[in-house]
């Protein structure tokens, strides 16, 4: 499967309480787009509103159209990240009134009028219970939405499908990212609606998977690291081998995460050089 995938569907109805309208932004760090989801009956609310292209809203009104679903009833945002909040504006003009919400947590530059949605406030719907979860890690104010009549996850950009969660720098943290999966690794989680890329049926499994994927990756710089200090172009050259030089700069993103944790534990340490990247040494 393509990470980009150019033929994927614009729009797809995966049960009969969720839709999916993509937001026509693909690129190497949101794939194919990034996927908002409509949730419930008539009345639907829309989780997370695409990045603000232009043909979003057509494509949108299209979709309602053919589902026979009424405008949203409300907004809820799994994080402030551009590509999942910056259609809030084109859904305020399209449905003057729809009420916005998120976790608000040092933010800036949120659109007006944001309200606050809190960890474990529950959300009803038109036939549907939504219960925020505060999973940060990829961002400090990310929520997941867990979908109590489908036992099901919408998961933001904590889980992916097709590529794995980047850590920023700013904004990043790799462990409280493992906590968050932990947390929602003990949940009765069935199915997973991902903000990039297809569902993921078996929830569990994939969850799993990007834990191992983590602890690997630690286990992997160590051993670099124990064969003497290394800079991160380093590290990335000698473990992404057999990955394309192009994704070389996101991997160095997510060693430096690693890194981040690894030196919060008091297992590295991190020397700076003047002009050029600093060098880690295993302790």
């Amino acid at each position: 499967m393509s990470w980009i995938d150019p033929n994927f569907p614009r729009h797809a109805t995966p049960s009969d309480l969720v839709g999916r309208v993509l937001g026509l932004n693909p690129g190497m760090m949101t794939g194919p787009g990034t996927n908002t989801y409509l949730v419930g009956r008539t009345h639907p609310i829309l989780i997370d509103t695409g990045a603000g292209e232009a043909d979003y809203p057509a494509l949108f009104e299209q979709y309602l159209g053919e589902r026979g679903w009424r405008r949203p009833e409300r907004i809820i945002l799994t994080h402030r990240h551009r590509d999942h909040l910056g259609g809030v504006g084109q859904l305020r003009e399209l449905f003057p009134g729809v009420p916005v919400a998120k976790l608000i947590f040092r933010d800036s530059g949120l659109p007006d009028d944001v309200d606050m949605l809190g960890d474990g406030e529950v959300v009803e719907g038109d036939g549907v219970t939504l219960l925020p979860i505060h999973t940060p890690g990829h961002a400090s104010d990310h929520l997941c939405f867990y979908l109590k009549e489908e036992r099901a996850l919408f998961s933001g950009d904590v889980i992916l499908n097709g590529s794995t969660t980047v850590i920023p720098d700013e904004d990043g943290d790799l462990g409280l990212y493992m906590d968050s999966l932990r947390r929602l690794q003990a949940l009765d989680i069935r199915r997973i609606y991902p903000a990039h890329g297809p569902v993921i049926e078996d929830g569990p499994g994939k969850i799993r998977e990007y834990i191992d994927h983590r602890m690997l990756r630690e286990r992997q710089i160590l051993e670099v690291l124990g064969g003497g200090p290394r800079t991160i172009p380093e590290i990335v050259k000698i473990i992404y081998a057999d990955v394309s030089t192009a994704l070389h700069r996101a991997a160095g993103m997510s060693v430096h995460s690693h890194l981040r944790k690894l030196l919060s534990e008091g297992r590295v340490s991190e020397e700076t050089v003047p002009g050029g990247p600093s060098r880690w040494t295993l302790l």
